[in-house]
């Protein structure tokens, strides 16, 4: 029998992040996962196809937006070929042996730390440090044998790093989820698209923001996301960058594409792509 080949796919963080649960999600178990330390390194290693495909955060249902995916999103000129809602389920994890009363500081990133507010609420004596990566902070952690530290994190960097969870589920609100991309620099429409992401740009006019949204509203589009993003070097003017359900082969999308050019001074498709499969039966 031969070996399945892996695909080479690119993330932000390390081994056992919810960004490589994701790419496992999307791509399959069989992925060679390339670990970036910065976003921006991750679309560049898609752009220089040293690697098939990237995996990045685009937004989280409690947090909103992430902003820095969005400007790169533009400036690298990816396409997205696939999405995925990842559940986000924080843990405080520490090395095999240790007891919480050992804990003294937990790590991790930024944003995991404010979703466990009532966590340190209830404990007061711990110490939050900020890192630039969950899985990353167990990592340091492992390798630095360090007792009277933990990280928050997800299982599975648990299992990557020999971890030992102390408290599972530790976050403040259950319905929290991280919507990814999947991203290419080759195009890739798959038979089931049925979701498109565009982002434009208009002057300033009147009512022009009203047109641009009226082309959706007239033919009965349904607009699953907004986000605008100020223009570099012009100041109070802003990308919009919109989210829909619909076919590119679909006459009625063309046909509101070719109005929205009407009002519009840029418009770029960023891709075609399935929606989330489990986002699909929510909405039936």
């Amino acid at each position: 029998m031969t070996k399945s080949k892996t695909i080479p796919v690119a993330i932000q963080g390390e081994r056992g992040s919810f960004s490589e649960e994701a790419a496992i999600r999307l791509l399959g178990k069989n992925v060679e996962v390339h670990c970036c330390e910065h976003f921006e390194d991750v679309f560049r290693a898609a752009e220089k196809r040293r690697v098939r495909y990237c995996v990045i955060p685009i937004e989280n249902s409690l947090a909103g937006s992430i902003y820095k995916s969005y400007d790169l999103l533009l400036r690298y000129h990816l396409q997205i070929v696939r999405e995925v809602n990842v559940r986000i389920r924080h843990n405080l994890i520490a090395l095999p042996g240790v007891s919480f009363q050992q804990i003294r500081t937990v790590m991790s990133h930024p944003v995991a730390l404010d979703q466990c507010e009532k966590f340190f609420e209830r404990y007061p004596r711990l110490i939050r440090q900020s890192a630039y990566d969950t899985s990353g902070s167990l990592k340091k952690i492992v390798e630095q044998q360090w007792r009277d530290c933990a990280a928050i994190a997800g299982e599975r960097a648990a299992k990557y790093y020999g971890g030992e969870i102390l408290m599972a589920g530790i976050e403040d609100n259950r319905e929290n989820f991280t919507r990814f991309f999947l991203l290419s620099s080759e195009p890739e429409v798959l038979t089931n698209a049925d979701k498109m992401s565009i982002v434009f740009s208009f002057s300033n006019a009147p009512g022009a923001l009203f047109k641009s949204l009226s082309v959706f509203a007239l033919r009965e589009i349904d607009l699953t996301k907004i986000e605008s993003r100020p223009i570099h070097g012009r100041p109070w003017e802003y990308l919009f960058y919109i989210d829909f359900l619909g076919k590119m082969e679909d006459p009625k999308i063309q046909n509101a594409l070719n109005h929205l050019r009407e009002f519009t001074e840029f418009l770029e498709v960023l891709g075609c792509y399935p929606r989330d499969s489990r986002q699909r039966k929510k909405r039936m």
